[in-house]
């Protein structure tokens, strides 16, 4: 699946959840399709949390 299909179908999906529940709905939506994002994006490799996560270490 090509990327310009996933982003149509992340609009729809974005506006049928304003359409059925309103601003709180569609920022919840949002927030869901981040946390999906950043999850999917750890698990392909694209990014390390645990590296944000340990922060610095002096010895």
């Amino acid at each position: 699946m090509s990327v310009s299909t996933i982003g149509l179908f992340t609009g729809l999906l974005l506006a049928i959840a304003a359409i059925l529940g309103g601003f709180w709905g569609f920022v919840l939506a949002v927030v869901l399709g981040g946390v999906g994002w950043i999850v999917a994006a750890q698990i392909e490799g694209r990014i390390d949390l645990g590296a944000a996560f340990r922060g610095r270490r002096h010895v």
